[in-house]
């Protein structure tokens, strides 16, 4: 099965050179010194309980520090405010015991679901979010309908299923996407900057082909075999349905 933390890890590294471009570039420091003297505020979506948060955090603050460096404003070095978002389910109690003891931030969690507004208006200037937003707010209505043409009967996921399966998976996404990236365009200062991190597939890759896709079909599998020997219901099967979209560049544009 899919190690999510590994991969979140992973990711985290790759973009790491990503997150230090931007800020690099496009971080505009004067406007920022100029504007106010409050906290940089900085965002994480779907935190999880650590560490990879952590490290996520700690490479956008240098990248900051860095560009006041650059730019001369050293001396002028503002105060850190990182806010750790995930469900209300979340473990924070672990996140907060595994905090770095030395972190040069100010911690603060911040429980609810980021398929809403979590922030004032214009009150974070950068946000953040890895391995988190292929997760959809819920499952799509029309899988769990017998009379639906999207019923997923047997199966757990849309890899391998039906056009009509997919295509509930693809509208939730998109309702998802649209209702994340305008609640962060409002949270957002003018100015602020947003680095993504999630699984993906290329243009006009099956969904069946992703390494998601094969797991998920596995995991089936096994479920099915399972309730055919009476250790769980054909119903449970039938109503269980994993609401992970694994999206193309091009449902992101």
């Amino acid at each position: 099965m899919i190690d999510i933390p590994s991969m979140q890890r992973a990711g985290a590294n790759a973009v790491k050179a990503i997150i230090d471009d931007v800020i690099s570039e496009k971080l505009d420091v004067e406007k920022k010194f100029s504007s106010s003297k409050t906290a940089f505020r900085i965002a994480d979506l779907g935190c999880s309980v650590g560490p990879n948060t952590f490290i996520a955090m700690q490479n956008i603050i240098d990248a900051v520090q860095q560009k006041y460096q650059s730019q001369g404003f050293a001396s002028h070095m503002p105060e850190f405010q990182v806010f750790f978002n995930d469900h209300t389910s979340n473990d924070f109690n672990t996140l907060f015991a595994s905090l770095p003891p030395e972190r040069p931030y100010f911690a603060t969690g911040v429980p609810g679901s980021f398929h809403g507004r979590l922030f004032p208006d214009f009150s974070l200037d950068f946000v953040h979010s890895s391995f988190a937003l292929q997760w959809l707010s819920k499952v799509p209505e029309e899988l769990l309908s017998k009379n639906s043409a999207a019923w997923n009967k047997g199966r757990v996921h849309y890899a391998s299923a039906p056009d009509e399966v997919a295509q509930a998976y693809t509208v939730q996404f998109a309702k998802d996407i649209t209702t994340f990236l305008e609640g962060r365009a409002k949270e957002l200062v003018v100015g602020g900057l947003m680095v993504l991190n999630m699984p993906g597939i290329p243009n006009g890759n099956p969904h069946s082909s992703s390494v998601t896709g094969l797991s998920f079909d596995i995991l089936g599998h096994c479920l099915v075999d399972m309730a055919k020997e009476g250790l769980i219901s054909e119903v449970q099967v039938d109503s269980f349905n994993v609401p992970i979209y694994v999206a193309s560049p091009k449902e992101m544009t």
